[in-house]
């Protein structure tokens, strides 16, 4: 691909893929955050009501962080953004969802990490 802007002295150029691939994924990352969002509320039941409530802490962030996704492109390190973006998501949700589903929090346990990782993308964005 033919890089969109020329690439300043320590500062990779983007290219139109690498736009295009963080962007595919965000698209991907939204769906699947919408129909995890419906499922929680009309589907999942969960025995203790905790669970319930850690779903949908797992379904805010996840849907929240998905448009930070989206605006990986727009940033001088879409790499970087993306990248801690989606380990971020993957995860602080991912592990958040399958705490809930499964009723055990022990399977939660990658939630910091992943939280520190949605930080760094933020963060991401001064660069």
């Amino acid at each position: 691909s033919r890089p969109l802007q020329k690439a300043e002295e320590g500062r990779p150029s983007r290219t139109r893929s690498t736009m295009a691939a963080w962007q595919k994924l965000a698209g991907v990352s939204g769906a699947a955050a919408v129909g995890l969002g419906a499922y929680g509320a009309h589907g999942f039941k969960p025995k203790e009501e905790i669970y319930g409530k850690i779903f949908d802490t797992a379904n805010k962030y996840h849907l929240l962080h998905s448009l930070l996704l989206a605006t990986a492109p727009l940033a001088k390190r879409p790499n970087v953004v993306g990248g801690l973006c989606s380990a971020g998501i993957g995860l602080f949700s991912g592990s958040c969802y399958l705490a809930a589903v499964t009723e055990n929090r022990q399977l939660g346990k990658l939630a910091p990490a992943g939280g520190i990782s949605l930080m760094g993308a933020w963060l991401a964005l001064l660069l």
